[in-house]
């Protein structure tokens, strides 16, 4: 992982992968390991939460495309100012 930002309602995570792992499959894992590891610590947050889920089952994933790596670490940064 690069760089993140924790939102009240998302995060933004700028992470690099080697292309033979699918961002979905990142974004799977990311959520998975996250979500057991909060609901060990906090397991009362289970009955809490949407249906026992952490995560919504969607998320937007974008390539750098012709954007620098220094622009999407500001962005990411910046969103904790809006």
């Amino acid at each position: 992982m690069i760089n993140q930002e924790i939102m009240p309602d998302h995060v933004h995570i700028f992470v690099t992968a080697h292309p033979i792992f699918a961002p979905a499959n990142i974004a799977k894992i990311f959520k998975g390991i996250t979500a057991k590891k909060l609901f060990e610590k906090h397991p009362e947050l289970r009955n809490q939460l949407w249906n026992g889920h952490l995560w919504n089952p969607s998320y937007y994933v974008g390539t750098c495309g012709d954007t620098t790596k220094d622009v999407i670490e500001r962005y990411v940064e910046m969103q904790k100012v809006k």
